[in-house]
């Protein structure tokens, strides 16, 4: 009994420190207004192409929206702001406006995911969804969620035409997420 009471008192401590929370204590760093993003090249949906955002860029701003993924479900926040994102395709396009939706999660049954997530929706233009196998886009851009049940936090970037960010919206909660009509205005503050 004395040992489980010892076991028990070190545990609370461990907690009360906040020892127990230091891989998501940090929170989000992801690049900031004026920084240059980090590249990256994924694959496209259906596809076997890849997208290097690199090659997006030169041609007006481009929104690169970070999903959650498939942590263990389909994440219903992400269908809303994907959905909010597309019913706006012809302004995006009128403002010469490209948007990535990155889907994170690990390679083994990501591409399934990723499919099932989309439905029989077919992305117009301007917007294509890229995968990101083992999370290597979001460690590099600082959004890793490193929780149980969690990939990356919901973030939203405005990128000008050499890559900087312009404005963006990171959530450290499954809301909170960017709107079209933040985002839009902000492609609009960003040409």
């Amino acid at each position: 009994m004395r040992q489980l009471c010892v076991v028990l008192a070190v545990a609370v401590g461990f907690v009360l420190s906040g020892s127990a929370t230091v891989a998501t204590a940090a929170g989000p760093n992801p690049p900031k207004v004026g920084q240059k993003t980090p590249g990256f090249e994924l694959p496209q949906m259906g596809s076997d192409k890849t997208l290097q955002l690199s090659d997006w860029q030169g041609d007006g701003p481009v929104v690169v929206v970070v999903l959650r993924g498939y942590p263990e479900s389909q994440c219903p926040a992400c269908s809303r702001q994907v959905g909010d994102l597309v019913r706006h395709a012809k302004t995006f396009k009128d403002m010469n406006a490209k948007v990535v939706f990155v889907y994170p999660g690990q390679p083994s049954l990501l591409e399934k995911h990723a499919e099932d997530f989309l439905g029989e929706q077919v992305l117009p233009e301007p917007f294509i969804m890229v995968r990101d196998p083992g999370m290597k886009m979001i460690d590099a851009w600082g959004l890793r969620w490193d929780a149980s049940r969690e990939t990356s936090y919901p973030s939203t970037f405005v990128l000008t035409e050499d890559g900087k960010v312009a404005w963006s919206k990171t959530s450290e909660t499954h809301g909170g997420r960017a709107t079209s009509d933040e985002v839009l205005a902000a492609v609009k503050r960003s040409r």
